[in-house]
């Protein structure tokens, strides 16, 4: 759903989605800080008190929104991985690139997920989604440390941390959308694939 950020009229009867929409579309324009449930409730043409139907205060609303863009990045980290074909360490690469592509192109979600300060625990929706997509890098990191004989092998959930800390790392420095993205003298994707590799080697699971 595109929203111009002129009033819209309510009809189409899922307003709990509207509102959610609403709200990504505030986030995307001026960020988590910009964020109203008066605003939202502007956007999908109800009216102030409309929300609350829905959600007890802008901290739910905001919770189902990070709660959607988890579950978004799942699908598209699961998509990348495909099951670790057509070779794990490729589909590692492409993992990788995925998480870049999403923090760059589904924006708003992605500050919802990191930026608004939410505790995951006060949320359990919340919670199990963004657990549900760091799983996805958990088995993959399991699937390529399988390759190392069973004695060198160093905890995947170590190596999973490592690896996320490194992609949200780029991702928030280089993939941002606004004017305090910094820049680089190559893409954020090349960044990655070399920090990835140099790593990978250190480990015995990538090529000198």
């Amino acid at each position: 759903m595109a929203w111009s950020g002129q009033r819209r009229g309510y009809h189409h009867g899922n307003l709990r989605e509207a509102l959610v929409q609403a709200a990504v579309a505030l986030i995307g324009e001026h960020g988590p800080a910009g964020f109203s449930v008066a605003e939202a409730a502007r956007l999908a043409g109800v009216s102030p008190g409309a929300p609350y139907r829905h959600f007890r205060d802008a901290e739910a609303l905001l919770a189902e929104v990070a709660r959607q863009g988890f579950e978004r990045f799942a699908e598209a980290l699961a998509a990348a991985w495909n099951d670790g074909s057509p070779d794990p360490l490729r589909a590692f690469e492409a993992l990788g690139r995925a998480y870049l592509d999403f923090a760059r192109t589904q924006s708003a979600y992605y500050a919802a997920m990191f930026e608004t300060h939410l505790a995951p625990g006060e949320h359990p929706e919340l919670q199990a989604a963004g657990d549900r997509a760091f799983g996805v890098l958990r088995e993959a990191t399991e699937r390529l440390i399988a390759r190392l004989p069973e004695g060198r092998r160093p905890p995947a959930l170590m190596v999973a941390l490592h690896v996320w800390s490194m992609a949200h790392g780029i991702a928030s420095l280089f993939c941002r959308p606004d004017r305090s993205r910094r820049k680089l003298p190559m893409a954020p994707e090349e960044l990655l694939e070399a920090g990835l590799l140099i790593y990978l080697q250190s480990l015995g699971l990538a090529g000198g």
